[in-house]
């Protein structure tokens, strides 16, 4: 086997345990049909306002997801896997679609580091709610 044919193979398994890892696959499901939501409290109640406010209209009240994102109540944006930092480079960065088909997700106009830290506290409730870890 040439060396181009054993980094491919290695780059494969290496995806295929990801995949295997976090649950990644086609039958993943982008819109999470009825999310439970977290215990509020007045951090949370904040961090939801925030959510509303910039994040709601794509990926759904709840985090349930829309036909414009999909939910954040899934394996795949468990922590392990889209860490904290993830969560502050897609809003202000944007960021290439990779797991879903709803095309780049553009960067969030006027939301800054203080909103994200909440709006990260209360998705992070929120797939606690749900299982997700």
């Amino acid at each position: 086997m040439t060396r181009k044919k054993t980094i491919g193979a290695s780059v494969l398994a290496g995806a295929l345990v990801i995949t295997a890892a976090f649950g990644v696959t086609a039958s993943q499901r982008a819109i999470f049909k009825d999310p439970v939501a977290p215990e509020m409290t007045p951090e949370l109640n904040l961090g939801k306002l925030n959510y509303d406010a910039f994040c709601a209209s794509c990926h759904g009240d709840t985090a349930r997801g829309t036909d414009k994102g999909p939910t954040f109540i899934s394996k795949i944006y468990h922590p392990g896997h889209h860490g904290d930092g993830a969560f502050f480079l897609a809003p202000k960065r944007g960021a290439k679609a990779h797991h879903w088909q709803f095309g780049d997700m553009p960067p969030v106009d006027g939301v800054n580091d203080q909103q994200l830290e909440t709006i990260l506290k209360y998705v992070r409730a929120v797939q606690q709610a749900n299982g997700v870890f």
